[in-house]
């Protein structure tokens, strides 16, 4: 199998307002966003279980003809609040690294 941080060009997350968080996963061309999207492993469910929110909070996007999946999903912690460790939602895409793609 191979990980997400070998296959995607864009792993990226940023804030989607302060109780939102969206999560970009970009490939380099169709091909390899067909061969991914085939996998069935990148889709809400994988989100909710990575992030610990219910899978029907999930918004997920497939974008072809942008080859990227997005996902918008709440933040357990609003941003700025005491407690949140990452203000910006720039370094929340970490735990998709390394989910396995079995191409």
């Amino acid at each position: 199998m191979t990980r997400i941080r070998d296959l995607a060009e864009v792993c990226k997350s940023k804030n989607a307002g302060p109780f939102d968080l969206t999560i970009d996963v970009v490939f380099r061309d169709r091909a390899l966003f067909d061969r991914v999207q085939a996998t069935g492993v990148l889709g809400p469910a994988l989100f909710a279980r990575l992030y610990g929110v219910e899978e029907s909070s999930v918004l997920f996007t497939p974008y072809p003809a942008g080859c990227a999946f997005k996902a918008t999903l709440p933040r357990l912690v609003p941003a700025g609040v005491v407690g949140d460790t990452d203000v910006y939602g720039a370094q929340q895409h970490a735990p998709l690294l390394d989910v396995d793609i079995p191409l």
